[in-house]
Parts: C-alpha cells; sequence; structure tokens
C-alpha cells in the first residue's frame, strides 16, 4: 500500500485525483494503519490537493485528520501537518480546531530535552522540521481566544527566545541552522499575532544581535524581519534604536541583497523623529548604489522626503540633489509630484523657483531638471525676476542653452515655458518669438514641436495682452489625491510587502503634511477617486504637456452592470506590446489585481498560464474572468480554458490555464475581461491577451548562401513588407538581438555581408499551413533610424510581423 501512494503521489496528475482523491482520506484517518502508510497517505494526499484542489472532497474526515497532531509517532505528525497547513490557508474554518492540538504538540517539543525525542531531534535541536511546521500552522490564524491556550502558546515563544540566548550546545553550523530556523519562524509568528508587546520587543532585540552576526544569511534574514516589526506599533521604538547599526551595513555590506533589505527597513523605521537623517544617508548612499536598486532608492526618497517634510524647502532640495544624483533613475512620477507640491504651496514657490535657477547654472544638468526648471520658471520666474542676476532674459537665455541638448517632449515643454515668459515678461517677447520664428522650429521634422512652434507664435503674434493673461494664467491648485510615486514604489515591489506593511504606521503618525496627492487639473473627467487606483491617470499639465503617464483608468466605474465589458485599461497597449517578445511576466496591476502571465508555444499549438491575484484582504466574489474574441478572431485561433474559482480570498492568487491553437495567421488579438465584485463594488477590467501571430514562430537556422537564395525567391511585391522607421529606444546591439530571438526567429551570424545589419529566420507554424519567413533589420546609427524588411509567402503575415516587430524599436 505505501508503494501505491508513493506512485500516486510520485506521478499527481489530475487522472490519479480523480481516482483515489475520494479513497487516500479514508485510509489516512482509519485507525488500523499503519504509522508509515499514514505518514505516506497525507503526504499522497497533499499532492493531489496542490494539483488539483477542486478534486480533493472535503468531509467527515477533516475534523478526525486534526487529531493527527497528537499521534504518538512524530513523523505521522509531521506528514499531517504540513497537509492541514495548505487546507487551512483555502479552508480556515474547517481547520480552527487544530490551533489548541498544534500549540499543546509544540509545547511538549519545545519544553523537551535533547534526549526525549532521541530520533527526531538534530544536532541537539528537538524535531526542529516539525516545530517550524506548527509555528507556519499557527500562522494561518489569529492570535487564540482561550486564555489557556494563548498563555501557554506564549510561554512556547518565550522559551524559544530564550533557547536562542543559550550557548551553542554544538560547534557545528547544522546546530547553528536548525535552532535559527525555529527562532525565525518563531519570530514570524510573533509578527504576525502582533498582540504581545513583550514578545515582539524581545524579538526585535534578538534580530538586533544577529545584525552584526558574521553569517551573511542571519544579517539578511534579520533585516527582512525587522522591517515587518517595524510596522508594529509595540515594536517600532525598538527597531529604532538599531538605526546606526542599519546604516553602517548600507555602507559596509558586500552583498547587494542585503543592502537592498537595509534600505528596506531605513525606509520601514523612518519617522518624523529620523526622516532628516534617514533621508541624508539614502542620498549619501545612492551615489555608489548598485544599478538594480538605484531606481527604488530614489522612490523612497521622494517618499520619505515629502511624507515627512515640516520645511518644504528642505523637500524642494532633496529632490533637486535627487536629480543631480541619479537623474536617470527619477522617474516621470517624482518630478510631477515636485511640481504639483510647488504649485499647490504658496510658500515655496518662490525659493523653489531660486533653487532651480541657481541648479540650472551647472554646465551639465540632467534632463529631468531642465523640466523641472522649464516648468517652475514658466509658473513662477516672476518671483525671481527682480534680482539682475536671474532677469527675464538671463532666464530664457539659461534655459534656451540647454534646448538643444533635450529630446522631443522636454524641448515641447520648453516652448510650452517660453510662451509663459512672453505673457510675465513682455520685454523678452521679440527674442522668443524670433526663436518660434526660426527654421528649426517652424520646418522641425517633429510635428509636435512643429505645431507649437506654429501656435504659440501665432497667439503671441495675434492676442490681446488681456487674451495672453487668460490663455497662460498661472496654473490652479491641483485637487488631493493618492501619491502617485508611493503607488509607483508598491507597483514595483509587489503586494504584501514592507511597502504594505508601513501602511498601518503611516496611519498611527499623523500625516504631516496634510492629505492624499493632488491630482491634475486636467484630472477632471475622473469621477471618483476609484477611477485611477494607481493615481498616474494624468501628468501634470504642464505648460509643455508632458507625455501622460503610462497608469491609468484601470477599473471601470462606470458601469455597474456585469454585462458590459469594460474599454481597454490605457496603458493595456504598452502593456501587450511589451509581451511581443516575452512569454512571461506581469501583464496587469492596479491597488486591487495583479494579471501575470506565462506561456509556452510549440509549433502550432500553446499553453498560457493566467495568474490572478488579490493584491486585497478582502475577498473578490463572483470573480468572472471571460476571453473574447471577434468572429474573424475565433475562426484563425481556437481558444480553450476552464473556469476559475467565483471567490479569490484576499491576499490569494488563482490560477487559470488557455489551450491555444492557431488554425490560420490573425491580425487581431483576444480581450482578457474580468468581472468581479470588491467591498460591495463592482469592477470590470479589460486587457488585450498577448497571444500574437510571432508566437507560433518556430527559428530556422540558415546557411548564407541558402538565406539569399531563399531570398531572392520571394521577391515578389506583395510577399515583401518594409517599414523605415526612428529609433524609439537606444539603438543597444545586444538588447536587438535578444529581441530579434524573442520574437522567434533565429538570429544568423556572418549572413548579410554588412556585420553591422540583424538577420532572421524562421516558420510560422498554423493548422492550415507553414509560412517561411526571413527578415533583415538595418539600424542607422547615425540618423537613428531602423529599415525593417520582412519576406514571407503570404502578404497578410510579413504585414502583420512588420508591425508587431517594428513596435519593439
Amino acid at each position: 500500500m505505501g508503494l501505491a501512494l508513493h506512485c500516486i503521489a510520485n506521478v499527481g496528475s489530475r487522472e490519479m485525483a480523480e481516482a483515489f482523491a475520494g479513497e487516500i482520506p479514508k485510509i489516512l484517518v482509519a485507525g488500523d494503519t499503519m504509522d508509515s502508510v499514514k505518514q505516506s497517505a497525507a503526504l499522497c494526499l497533499l499532492r493531489l490537493y496542490r494539483t488539483s484542489p477542486d478534486l480533493v472532497p472535503m468531509g467527515d474526515w477533516t475534523s478526525r485528520v486534526v487529531h493527527l497532531l497528537n499521534d504518538q509517532h512524530l513523523g505521522v505528525v509531521t506528514a499531517a501537518t504540513s497537509l492541514i497547513t495548505t487546507l487551512a490557508q483555502k479552508n480556515p474554518e474547517e481547520f480552527k480546531t487544530s490551533v489548541s492540538l498544534a500549540v499543546s504538540r509544540l509545547s511538549r517539543i519545545v519544553t523537551s530535552a535533547s534526549t526525549d525525542l532521541q530520533d527526531y531531534t538534530y544536532y541537539f535541536v528537538p524535531a526542529p522540521w516539525l516545530s517550524v511546521k506548527l509555528l507556519r500552522l499557527l500562522q494561518c490564524y489569529p492570535p487564540p481566544e482561550d486564555p489557556a491556550v494563548r498563555g501557554r502558546l506564549t510561554e512556547c515563544l518565550e522559551t524559544i527566545l530564550n533557547k536562542a540566548q543559550e550557548p551553542p550546545k554544538s560547534k557545528k553550523v547544522q546546530h547553528s541552522n536548525a535552532k535559527n530556523a525555529v527562532l525565525f519562524e518563531a519570530i514570524s509568528l510573533i509578527i504576525h499575532h502582533d498582540s504581545e508587546p513583550n514578545l515582539l520587543v524581545r524579538a526585535c532585540n534578538q534580530l538586533g544581535q544577529f545584525l552584526q552576526h558574521r553569517e551573511t544569511n542571519l544579517r539578511y534574514l534579520a533585516l527582512e524581519s525587522m522591517c515587518t516589526l517595524a510596522s508594529s506599533e509595540f515594536s517600532h521604538e525598538a527597531v529604532k534604536t538599531h538605526i546606526e547599526t542599519v546604516i553602517n551595513a548600507l555602507k559596509t555590506e558586500r552583498d547587494v541583497s542585503v543592502r537592498q533589505r537595509a534600505v528596506d527597513l531605513l525606509y520601514a523605521m523612518c519617522d518624523r523623529s529620523n526622516a532628516q537623517q534617514i533621508v541624508a544617508e539614502m542620498l549619501s548612499y545612492l551615489e555608489t548604489a548598485d544599478y538594480s536598486i538605484r531606481e527604488e532608492i530614489v522612490l523612497k526618497v521622494a517618499i520619505l522626503a515629502e511624507k515627512y517634510a515640516v520645511d518644504y524647502t528642505w523637500y524642494v532640495d532633496t529632490i533637486l540633489n535627487l536629480i543631480r544624483i541619479a537623474g536617470d533613475y527619477v522617474s516621470e512620477e517624482v518630478w510631477y509630484r515636485v511640481i504639483q507640491i510647488v504649485i499647490n504651496r504658496d510658500d515655496v514657490q518662490g525659493y523653489a523657483a531660486k533653487t532651480v535657477f541657481e541648479a540650472l547654472q551647472a554646465p551639465a544638468c540632467h534632463e529631468n531638471l531642465v523640466k523641472v526648471g522649464g516648468y517652475i520658471l514658466g509658473e513662477f520666474g516672476n518671483l525671481i525676476a527682480g534680482d539682475p542676476r536671474s532677469s527675464p532674459l538671463i532666464q530664457f537665455n539659461l534655459l534656451h542653452s540647454k534646448f538643444h541638448l533635450c529630446s522631443v517632449p522636454t524641448r515641447a515643454l520648453l516652448l510650452s515655458t517660453y510662451i509663459k515668459f512672453v505673457n510675465l515678461f513682455p520685454e523678452v517677447k521679440t527674442t522668443i518669438q524670433d526663436v518660434l520664428r526660426s527654421d528649426s522650429q517652424l520646418k522641425n521634422a517633429d510635428v509636435e514641436l512643429q505645431q507649437r512652434a506654429v501656435e504659440y507664435l501665432r497667439l503671441s503674434t495675434v492676442a490681446s495682452t488681456d487674451i495672453l493673461a487668460t490663455v497662460l494664467e498661472e496654473m490652479p491648485p491641483f485637487p488631493e489625491r493618492e501619491s502617485s510615486i508611493l503607488a509607483k514604489l508598491k507597483k514595483k515591489k509587489g503586494p504584501n510587502t514592507v511597502t504594505d506593511l508601513e501602511e498601518a504606521k503611516r496611519e498611527r503618525s499623523a500625516d504631516v503634511n496634510g492629505g492624499p496627492e493632488p491630482a491634475p487639473a486636467s484630472a477632471a473627467s475622473t469621477p471618483s477617486p476609484s477611477a485611477d487606483l494607481l493615481g498616474l491617470g494624468a501628468a501634470p499639465p504642464a505648460p509643455a504637456g508632458p507625455p501622460p503617464s503610462s497608469g491609468g483608468l484601470l477599473v471601470d466605474v462606470f458601469s455597474d452592470s456585469p454585462s458590459a465589458v469594460a474599454p481597454l485599461a490605457p496603458g493595456s497597449e504598452d502593456n501587450f506590446a511589451r509581451f511581443v517578445c516575452k512569454n512571461n511576466g506581469v501583464l496587469f496591476e492596479n491597488q486591487l489585481l495583479q494579471i501575470g502571465l506565462k506561456s509556452e508555444f510549440r509549433q502550432n499549438l500553446g499553453r498560457m498560464f493566467i495568474f490572478y491575484g488579490n493584491k486585497t484582504s478582502t475577498q473578490f466574489l463572483n470573480f468572472t474572468p471571460t476571453l473574447i474574441c471577434s468572429d474573424d478572431l475565433q475562426t484563425n485561433l481556437s481558444l480553450q480554458t476552464k473556469p476559475v474559482d467565483p471567490t479569490v480570498d484576499g491576499g490569494a492568487q488563482v490560477q487559470q490555464i488557455v489551450n491555444i491553437e492557431c488554425v490560420c495567421d490573425f491580425t487581431e488579438a483576444p480581450v482578457l475581461n474580468i468581472q468581479f465584485r470588491y467591498g460591495g463594488t463592482f469592477q470590470n477590467v479589460s486587457v488585450k491577451l498577448p497571444i500574437t501571430l510571432n508566437k507560433f514562430f518556430q527559428p530556422t537556422e540558415m546557411a548564407s548562401q541558402d538565406f539569399f537564395q531563399r531570398w531572392k525567391q520571394l521577391s515578389s511585391p506583395q510577399q515583401e513588407v518594409q517599414n523605415i522607421f526612428k529609433a524609439k529606444h537606444p539603438m543597444d546591439t545586444e538588447i536587438t538581438k535578444a529581441k530579434i530571438i524573442g520574437f522567434g526567429s533565429a538570429l544568423l551570424e556572418d549572413v548579410d555581408p554588412n556585420p553591422a545589419n540583424f538577420v532572421g529566420a524562421g516558420i510560422i507554424h498554423t493548422k492550415t499551413t507553414q509560412i517561411g519567413c526571413l527578415l533583415r533589420l538595418e539600424p542607422n546609427l547615425q540618423a537613428q533610424m531602423y529599415r525593417l524588411t520582412l519576406r514571407t509567402s503570404k502578404e497578410t503575415v510579413s504585414q502583420r510581423l512588420c508591425e508587431l516587430l517594428s513596435e519593439q524599436f
């Protein structure tokens, strides 16, 4: 019987679950079953439940399996604890009686001597694996309500903390590993319950000792656990006492992952009393920080500087310093936010104008600083114009000296600043008109710059002073909204991280800077705070109108009808384009829901795993994802899927598998519509599912002679599609190679006579036919242009592949 159970568990298929899921629980709880068979049965059932949870029936056996925690055989208890923990995560009510039994068993293990459990003692630590599993099981539930059980659990945890202080009974690493595994799991339980101040402070002090331990893994784990402790009102002050040790770790640690955890902990322990010190240390570290974590540090510095800025001149100085040190990593959300705060606070506008003016005088300025300077001087340059050192003409000349070095969006912003100057400073009107009238502006190759120059020149010429003053008046204060920087950090870090946990602390300590983030005036079309959950729906309406952010109206708040399908979420097209050359990643995310994808394709068949993650602590009800295809797409692309569980618990994730078959070539993409209820509110989200024709590409290796022979054969006009386009991203050779390979074709080396060109070949597989495809990408670094040529035996295929690949460069 044991061998059969092992076989079922190892195969672990859905068919096995259908055949045996009803029988194995009976074996598990039967009174006459041998201990070894019970152990195998528990692990076998756990395996089947993990692969096919819908096929394992809950029944009378669930109340009986809990009592296996009292079994005399510790192997049975260990296996049963693993099973109950997994089942309790999904059905907590069914297994809540396990709490008292788990506490009882844990108490017996913790208070036993190493000689009492000889078979299960590992390097003088009694049953460490079982102890860890029992502590994890207890983390599925709140603190016990029964005072006796609660008191006994507190004693267990105190004993574990006391043992950690005892001298080691062995110098071997196995002893310390086992002992620390139990300790860290006990600390996790203490943090989870967050109800015993004494235990929380003791846990913090214990972790503080590990911060200077010679073992890197222990330092990492201590920092990670202290990040969570910092969010508790009981232990926050105790965590703050270790600030100097954490700062020292930031400066001296050799391991980048430990340094990253140190940054997280500094962020979590920050409050009004230490904000300036922590921000200064983070800025100092930023100058030498690893590139992989710079963007995250920038976001955290920006959030802390705003959150705890009693003096907004300090805030302005901090953000400008941030741009100077790490300008490339300062996202649009950060400099948008500076502008919003400056516009909303009269007391800082003059200082901000003076500071950006001085910062712009540096010989080399980052483009983000030019954007901030252009915007603020365009609005408030008049506040410093009385000083001869910052007269209107000097302000204009300073900004215009940066003009030719900037990208198109920044030049557009500066042109808008110039027309604002015409209104603020009539004395420079002629100078600005000459700039707008120049051929480099009126005949600019970029249509946006050309249009602005023409319109602004005409406005400055024909409009009266009153009309100019009305059209170009100072921006009104922004309405209040959630901080888009905080939303971006949450998005970057993912759910259930320290950025979420520190929210509790933020609520406790009154926000010294008032409410949430001001929204752009142009967001008047957003009817409620829930309409734009990321807070990135629109950029500040800077005079230059910077490009809108990629977030947006991710949830349709206008429709309460479950039958209505929401329009595509803004940013959906951008996310769709990112998946053309990759198969895995996050397709969509807002404050409620995260949708992740993992795909695999072979010839004309594919399988896509869609993961729906509930980022909140509240259940999603009536959760219904639907795939929507047009009539033409249904003919050419076959999609098969099964419904998912209509209830998604808080913090849980459900998976949906889509089986895909390419019947014939296609151009459209299916739409994934998700409808559910959250807190009584109907939510409706639609995104494009990245199933594109190139996913059915099979790479083909070819020699140079074969390639050009085939190239000539596909020379008729209807077989070739060519596109010449401007590069949207830096022209990096390695990135280009990776994108062509990710697109699905083979990258052929030493085929093209020009080594700078990229050549690829492959076959598109459909159910009805196979279509050979050759591609050639010719970069022109000097002009920052590409020429992409595709030749296939079918015109529609050439056209579609050319459209998809052109968007990647």
